[in-house]
């Protein structure tokens, strides 16, 4: 398995794209550290589902939002498993209105997350994967902070801002053989698709060349890719995930 020994910390992992992801860097050889803020039943399911298969997981509960709480997540993995290889940043909420009724709080409660969460963790990873000399870091950014969406203003400036801050870490962290790339998904199959109304579900699949949503599945290989030494070349990159929504 091509990412056996690897030590990987997944934000956001106990649902969604967050709890594909860390089922395939299990399946693929890694151990995974599923962080979670609120959904610890999923969480456990989670690593449960990844042990039963014959994976590695652990938990670790703290919000991405909270900087000393992501300072010591990492001082803990960092301890206990003595590197950090991997880290995929997907923690991420959404607060949707409309700019002219959004809220101050609306609009910090999404940055402090989506933004600065993966900010924080950046900062701290970096610290350890630069000991090592060596690292992949993938951020999750989204369609929408490519394109903006009506109503998400905070949601697209705080993807928008995620793949500045990948392009630009990127650049940083390049000489010592860390990796930063970003992918950034469209309409994906998720709990929260699937509460749309099946009148918003046929208008986004009318934007997509492959008239269907994607699956976690699909996002989950692309950052396995990116995380693993078949990306050895790849940097400060942004793949759209997206059924060519985008293009």
């Amino acid at each position: 398995m091509e990412l056996a020994g690897k030590t990987a910390l997944v934000t956001g992992g106990s649902r969604g794209i967050g709890r594909a992801i860390a089922k395939m860097l299990a399946a693929r050889g890694a151990h995974v550290v599923i962080n979670y803020n609120g959904s610890q039943e999923q969480a456990e399911r989670t690593r449960t589902e990844i042990q039963a298969a014959g994976g590695s997981a652990s938990l670790f509960q703290c919000s991405v939002a909270d900087p000393e709480a992501v300072e010591e997540m990492i001082k803990q993995v960092a301890a206990e498993y003595k590197r950090l290889d991997i880290l995929v940043n997907n923690a991420g909420i959404t607060r949707d209105n409309l700019i002219l009724k959004m809220t101050e709080k609306e609009f910090d409660e999404v940055l402090d997350t989506n933004l600065k969460g993966v900010f924080h963790t950046c900062k701290h990873a970096a610290k350890q994967m630069l000991r090592q000399k060596s690292g992949s870091i993938v951020n999750i950014s989204s369609i929408s902070g490519i394109m903006g969406n009506a109503g998400q203003t905070n949601y697209a400036a705080s993807k928008a801002g995620v793949i500045g801050l990948t392009k630009s870490l990127a650049r940083e962290l390049a000489s010592r053989e860390i990796r930063v790339n970003a992918v950034a998904p469209g309409f994906i199959e998720t709990e929260m698709t699937e509460k749309l109304p099946e009148s918003a579900v046929e208008a986004g699949k009318a934007q997509i060349p492959f008239r269907r949503f994607g699956t976690v599945e699909e996002v989950a290989k692309v950052v396995c890719f990116l995380a693993s030494e078949d990306a050895s070349y790849l940097t400060g990159q942004v793949i759209q995930a997206d059924g060519g929504m985008g293009m």
